[in-house]
């Protein structure tokens, strides 16, 4: 069930049966761009493939163009609430932007981005998250969280549509696992976009570790997903070292040794 759209982020293939991507996200204030870098050093030499940082800032936007020209990996720029801010991240020339349709600004700032990323050529990541709902699904999401998380991701699909951009990958991140899963495997029955897999705030480098291989795994066993992150409440490194364990356990991608030992 691998989708059938694939897209470009940077160098990096994401979907349409390229091998699945591994990603991290910076800790650092992306506006400190010696600690920005650094960081991205690390997790590219981890394995990290695609990196995300936070602009929540005009100061963190200002850092983009050093920081996108620095970096080993394609960069992806994070953005909520200020459709400006993705204006100027994609005119940094990052590889991709992450925003949410839905607290951008309404339509008229959703195409103003679209129209941006479009005349630079890069795609996007959209999706839901089950800790920022819309509001008009706060009543199906008490009845079923991961209907209301597909809902929630489709009407962001369809104003991309409606606006002739197909260039996106899609995120239905849930905190509980069993929730997770079953929201991507219905995802994966609706569209042919890429899947970006996640839990989010998954927890300590211990339990998330175990929730993220337990829910990205279960759907990579099943075909589904085309790029992933393990979110830890860690050092991101640690993120890119579970990630590739999930990977390699399930025989998609190869990097390092693997050590094979009995309890004795």
């Amino acid at each position: 069930m691998a989708s059938e759209v694939q897209i470009r982020v940077g160098s990096v293939s994401v979907g349409g049966g390229a091998p699945v991507a591994v990603q991290s996200m910076t800790l650092t204030k992306t506006h400190d761009v010696a600690a920005t870098t650094a960081q991205i050093a690390a997790l590219a030499s981890a394995g990290c493939e695609i990196v995300r940082v936070a602009v929540p800032k005009n100061e963190d936007a200002a850092a983009l163009p050093t920081i996108v020209r620095l970096s080993p990996i394609p960069v992806i720029a994070d953005i909520h609430f200020n459709a400006s801010l993705a204006l100027k991240a994609i005119d940094a020339g990052v590889a991709a932007v992450r925003i949410n349709p839905g607290n951008i600004g309404g339509p008229d700032k959703v195409e103003q981005v679209v129209r941006a990323a479009k005349a630079a050529g890069i795609p996007m990541r959209i999706g839901a998250n089950s800790g920022s709902l819309p509001k008009h699904l706060h009543e199906l999401a008490q009845q079923d969280q991961a209907e209301a998380l597909v809902a929630a991701a489709l009407e962001e699909v369809e104003l991309l549509e409606r606006l002739e951009y197909r260039d996106f990958k899609i995120s239905v991140k849930a905190t509980h696992v069993p929730t997770m899963i079953r929201a991507y495997r219905m995802l994966a029955a609706k569209v042919p976009y890429p899947l970006h897999l996640g839990v989010t705030e998954a927890g300590t480098e211990f339990a998330g570790s175990i929730k993220s291989a337990v829910g990205i795994g279960s759907l990579l066993a099943d075909g589904i997903g085309d790029t992933l992150r393990v979110s830890l409440t860690a050092d991101p490194v640690k993120e890119i070292e579970v990630a590739w364990e999930i990977l390699k356990a399930l025989g998609l991608r190869d990097r390092g040794p693997v050590m094979i030992a009995c309890p004795s």
